[in-house]
């Protein structure tokens, strides 16, 4: 709960008026790691549980503690880059982390509704232009093949065991809580860096590659719905439209007023040992049966981001 999706879920949740609990690594300090929930003011509004993603035990004790209507997976390491230096790690959280708890979930509360955060990379080299619920999976980093395990085994379960779990296959979305290791936010915080005299280059790798970039409290949103429904399913959450990493940074630059080309420097350090050229969602069966859309466009969501860097570097 302490990470971006977690933080702005439990707002909203509380806001639905739920008593809300959320799992902690073990080991957890409240102090420093839970800056996202007190920066949208809720941190004293909610109860954090020790957990051990890996320990299915573990996770039956906080679920008997908490007595869950709904469980939401938002566990992983989600950085795409990290996860080449750290298959096993990553593999470890997004993929057996995923199964554990679906399985504590079965014994503890099988009448619990649950929500799978799947992840658009799993769609990797896709051949459709944009991507859909039964657009083949081809994942292309060990984050995504775990994420995609992850995601089949939510259907095992919803098939097997007849439990409500559905999977949100979440496409990019970002916040001011997104960690400065996520592009985006590289971006907006370079930016603030730089026009405030801090820094006087933002480095990058593949500028070129295309992502569907949203709002992270849109997203939240979504999956939220889904466990109002009467049926549990997969959706593709997305705003429908993508844009290249280079633009995203003119959307940041242009904002402040400075000039993209006078401060970017590729470095070919920085590219992946494989990148996915395009990743497009399509919302229709979220706006069809959800009645969800992106509330938030791009340009909002940076302007959001710098905005808010600007206020950190200035303070």
């Amino acid at each position: 709960m302490t990470g971006q999706d977690g933080a702005y879920l439990a707002r909203l949740l509380l806001g639905e008026g739920y008593e809300v609990f959320g799992l902690a690594r073990r080991g957890f300090e409240a102090a420093g790691a839970d800056e996202r929930l007190r920066w949208l003011g809720v941190a004293d509004q909610v109860t954090i549980l020790a957990a051990d993603l890996l320990d299915t035990a573990s996770l039956v004790g906080a679920i008997e503690a908490a007595q869950p209507d709904e469980v939401y997976n938002l566990a992983a390491q989600s950085s795409v880059a990290m996860s080449w230096r750290r298959p096993r790690t990553s593999g470890q959280a997004a993929g057996a982390g995923a199964a554990n708890l679906l399985e504590a979930l079965r014994l503890a509360a099988p009448g619990a509704r649950f929500c799978q955060a799947s992840s658009s990379e799993i769609f990797g080299k896709a051949e459709r232009e944009a991507q859909h619920e039964a657009t083949p999976p081809r994942p292309n980093s060990p984050y995504a093949a775990a994420k995609l395990y992850g995601h089949w085994m939510t259907a095992c379960y919803r098939e097997s065991f007849d439990l409500h779990a559905s999977a949100a296959i979440l496409f990019n979305h970002e916040s001011p809580l997104r960690g400065r290791e996520f592009v985006t936010r590289k971006v907006t915080d370079g930016a603030a860096r730089i026009k405030l005299g801090l820094e006087r280059e933002l480095r990058l790798g593949n500028v070129d590659a295309m992502r569907d970039w949203g709002h992270a409290r849109d997203h939240v949103r979504a999956m939220w719905l889904m466990l109002q429904q009467p049926a549990a399913d997969d959706y593709v959450i997305a705003t429908g439209r993508a844009t290249s990493v280079r633009a995203m940074c003119e959307i940041a630059f242009d904002y402040l007023g400075l000039t993209l080309g006078e401060h970017l420097v590729i470095d070919p350090a920085l590219w992946r040992p494989t990148d996915v050229p395009i990743l497009r969602g399509d919302p229709a069966k979220a706006a069809r049966v959800l009645g969800w859309s992106a509330e938030t466009s791009l340009e909002t969501l940076i302007h959001e981001m710098v905005d808010a860097d600007l206020a950190r570097l200035s303070a």
